[in-house]
């Protein structure tokens, strides 16, 4: 790995972060609002600045142009709002987009993928490192007796969702298939389903920020059923279905007294809710049902029908979708058919959905 050139509006930050990046002299820190330029030809960039002020961003278009190339990876870490940061740093050609807060496992991944040699970097590595990057937000999510921090959570939906805009979503299931813990598989799949799903139906970039949230943190509640119930490689007992049926209940009382809006605890609570009546855990019926959860139910069944798992095959996508529309009563007809879209998209070459 070559120099890695940190950008940064406050030293003794930026000595933290390089600390936590594991120091050496391949890391070199360099003040934004020093006198001198910094180092060029370096292998890869990562800016840390507070606040992106005209002046800071002016001042770090500067220090860019001499530190990296066109193909040098620009990492940016963002403080405060990540959609404007978001902007911002893409106007100043980020390749990849943190939140600062970000745990230090997901930025020790992020350089570590960077920092790779360009052919590393294209075409399926790229979408492999995303899917690795959010299955380590998704990791964080999981950890710990408390509601995970909101920019963990925030940099997992980041991160699915340029993946989704950046290619295939049959790509993404393909990659996330791949993944050897079912539960980070099942709730990855259903975000970048919920990705696609806001891409299909023209979702303004904050409302897919939050379907996508949603779909992320929609089975947290797993986190505390027991291993032996969770990863059973068979069908549960009837006993041990009542035990996981607890989980939307679980994960909203993780929930509720966090940094959490109605919306997306109404996601994680009811997203096993049906227009019928016939849902759990409150038997919800009709308008109690807000179309967030309507839109993460549609995709959390469409993903555990084509999901393999020990005790069944995977459901083709035409089946899938006829067993969805098969529900009737039970779910939204209307986002159902707008589903379609997002069910032919992943079909795998030689595959077609019927009308």
């Amino acid at each position: 790995m070559g120099r890695t050139v940190i950008l940064t509006d406050d030293l003794s930050r930026g000595e933290r972060l390089v600390r936590n990046l594991g120091g050496g002299p391949g890391l070199v820190l360099h003040d934004l609002y020093g006198d001198a330029e910094p180092p060029p030809g370096a292998a890869l960039v990562i800016s840390d600045v507070s606040a992106l002020t005209s002046d800071a961003v002016l001042r770090l278009r500067r220090a860019l142009a001499v530190a990296r190339d066109r193909t040098t990876p620009f990492l940016a870490l963002i403080h405060g709002n990540l959609g404007r940061g978001e902007i911002q740093a893409t106007a100043l050609g980020a390749t990849r987009i943190l939140p600062a807060s970000a745990a230090n496992a997901m930025l020790v991944n992020a350089v570590s993928a960077l920092s790779k040699p360009g052919p590393e970097r294209e075409d399926g590595g790229d979408l492999q490192r995303c899917a690795e990057e959010a299955r380590s937000a998704f990791a964080a999510i999981f950890h710990g007796d408390t509601a995970p921090a909101a920019a963990i959570v925030d940099a997992g939906t980041t991160i699915v969702n340029r993946a989704i805009r950046e290619s295939k979503v049959r790509d993404w299931l393909n990659v996330v298939a791949g993944f050897d813990n079912v539960t980070h598989r099942h709730c990855l799949t259903v975000a970048g389903l919920a990705a696609a799903f806001a891409q299909s139906l023209g979702l303004n970039e904050a409302d897919a920020h939050h379907l996508t949230k949603g779909a992320l943190l929609h089975d947290i509640g797993k986190s505390k059923i027991p291993l032996a119930i969770l990863n059973k490689p068979a069908p549960l007992t009837p006993a041990e279905r009542v035990e996981m049926d607890r989980h939307p209940a679980i994960g909203h009382a993780m929930l509720v007294d966090g940094d959490y809006d109605a919306g997306t605890l109404a996601v994680v609570r009811s997203h096993h809710e049906y227009l019928d009546g016939s849902g759990y855990p409150d038997g919800l019926r009709a308008a109690q049902i807000p179309d967030l959860v309507r839109l993460i139910t549609i995709c959390d069944i469409f993903a555990a029908l084509i999901e393999a798992r020990p005790y069944k095959a995977p459901k083709s996508i035409q089946e899938a979708y006829a067993i969805l529309t098969a529900m009737g009563p039970k779910l939204d007809a209307d986002l159902l058919r707008a589903f379609r879209q997002v069910a032919m998209a992943c079909e795998q070459p030689g595959q077609r959905l019927s009308a």
